[in-house]
């Protein structure tokens, strides 16, 4: 599909700035980059596109997966999950 890489690039650029504006160790929600993209009434149709971005992230070791503090694997984990970069301040 010729809109998936832009829409692709479009999610990595949103979750990439959500991140920036947090403190070390601070997380995000992933309806957080969907609504950047979409706004609030279209960021539903989204999350798919910014969980799979978010698992090709946590992946090349740019972010980690968390749920209830704890880092998780996105392929396994069910329910709501946060966002955050590794290294200090992220344990």
């Amino acid at each position: 599909m010729a809109d998936e890489a832009p829409a692709r690039d479009a999610a990595e650029r949103a979750i990439d700035e959500l991140l920036a504006d947090r403190a070390p160790g601070k997380t995000i929600c992933p309806s957080e980059a969907a609504r950047r993209l979409g706004g609030d009434e279209g960021f539903r149709p989204l999350m798919p596109l910014v969980r799979d971005v978010a698992r090709e992230m946590a992946t090349r070791g740019e972010l980690e997966v968390t749920q209830g503090g704890e880092v998780v694997d996105l392929d396994e984990v069910r329910g709501p999950i946060r966002l955050r970069r590794p290294g200090p301040g992220s344990a």
